[in-house]
C-alpha cells in the first residue's frame, strides 16, 4: 500500500554517503523533503538531484531538510554529491526496502520509481508527487507546499 497523502511517514534507518546510519525521526520537528530517484549520476537523476541543490537555501531557510534516496551504494553516493556539490543527504536503500515501504516502486515495471514526498514537522505526508520525466517539478512541488505548510 502506498504511502499517500495524511499518512504518517514511515520511520527507517539506512546508510548515507558517509556510511552514518541516519533515522528519519532524527528529523522529527522540521518538514523533511524525502526524494526517491532511480540511480546516481543517470541525466535524469542529475537533473533532479542538482535542481534540489539549486533550491537548497531555499529548503534550509525554511527549516527543511533534503533527503534524497536510492539503491546505489553509499560510496557512489558520495562520487555522486561530490560531482556535484550535493549538500544535502543521500541515503543508500539497498535492496529497496525502503522505497517498496514507501510504494515508491518501479515506473513501467523497469525502473525505480521518482517520487518526492513532503513531510511536515509531526511526520504526516502532505504532499507526494510522482513523476518520472519532470524533474524539476519535484523541486518547485515541494517547495510549493513548503511554503503552504508555513503559512497554514
Amino acid at each position: 500500500m502506498p504511502v499517500k497523502v495524511g499518512d504518517t511517514a514511515p520511520d527507517f534507518t539506512l546508510p548515507s554517503q558517509n556510511g552514518t546510519p541516519v533515522s528519519l525521526n532524527n528529523f522529527r520537528g522540521k518538514p523533511v523533503i524525502l526524494y526517491f530517484y532511480p540511480k546516481d549520476d543517470t541525466p535524469g537523476c542529475t537533473a533532479q538531484s542538482c535542481a534540489f541543490r539549486d533550491q537548497y537555501e531555499v529548503f534550509k531557510t525554511a527549516g527543511a531538510e533534503v533527503i534524497g534516496v536510492s539503491g546505489d551504494s553509499p560510496e557512489s553516493h558520495q562520487k555522486f554529491a561530490a560531482k556535484y556539490q550535493l549538500p544535502f543527504t543521500l541515503l543508500s536503500d539497498k535492496g529497496d526496502q525502503v522505497r517498496k515501504q514507501y510504494g515508491a516502486t518501479a515506473a513501467f515495471g523497469l525502473i525505480p520509481g521518482r517520487v518526492t514526498y513532503v513531510i511536515d514537522p509531526q511526520g504526516t505526508v502532505r504532499y507526494v508527487f510522482d513523476s518520472m520525466f519532470n524533474f524539476k517539478g519535484h523541486v518547485e512541488e515541494a517547495l510549493k507546499t513548503l511554503q503552504q505548510l508555513q503559512t497554514a
